[in-house]
């Protein structure tokens, strides 16, 4: 294994807080995985990779954007391997490298808005997230149709009490979320740059 690849794997590791070399490939993890039927490589393979080093290659499948983060596979690991933590790790790499799968940068793109949401409000606020969501769909797509693809969900969400024109209570100190947010950027910067 190449120094890169060490460095990778140490990475992942700090992410995840989990030793990924705990892992003796029992298999308990994929078969309890609900969406492991329709993942490219199943949990118990992308954890084989990260500990022989093939990170990028683990980081690069479908199967890391396919998790419903359910922690199944963590709970059911008899080593206590954090595998879902894993999988949040890969994701990350994945996106800090931009080698997530293609079909998937919607949802890459759906994540960042949705923790930018956050941190500009301290709490979701689902008019604006939609918004969002919508005309960055409009601009990666240049559909215009795309952007009314939900539209006659509003109207049932709104009568159904699920979402709401003004934002729910507000926060009490918004600075306090961004802190959180900017002490996690800092420590993930310190790190990559180690």
């Amino acid at each position: 294994m190449s120094e890169t690849q060490s460095q990778l794997v140490a990475d992942v590791e700090k992410l995840a807080h989990t030793q990924v070399n705990d892992c003796y490939q029992c298999g308990k993890c994929t078969a309890g995985c609900p969406r492991g039927d329709v993942m490219d490589i199943g949990p118990t393979r992308l954890i084989r990779l990260v500990q022989t080093g093939e990170v990028l290659e683990a980081a690069r499948a479908e199967s890391v954007w396919q998790c419903v983060s359910c922690l199944t596979c963590s709970t059911r690991c008899p080593k206590s391997v954090n595998i879902s933590g894993v999988i949040d790790a890969l994701r990350q790499i994945s996106v800090e490298k931009r080698i997530s799968a293609k079909r998937f940068n919607k949802t890459v793109l759906f994540q960042k808005e949705f923790l930018r949401n956050i941190r500009r409000n301290g709490r979701t606020n689902e008019l604006e997230l939609v918004v969002a969501w919508k005309l960055l769909g409009l601009a990666s797509d240049l559909n215009p149709l795309a952007a009314l693809r939900d539209a006659q969900l509003g109207p049932k969400m709104f009568f159904r009490h699920k979402l709401h024109f003004m934002p729910g209570s507000p926060v009490k100190d918004k600075a306090v979320v961004r802190r959180i947010f900017d002490r996690c950027m800092a420590e993930r910067k310190s790190e990559t740059e180690e």
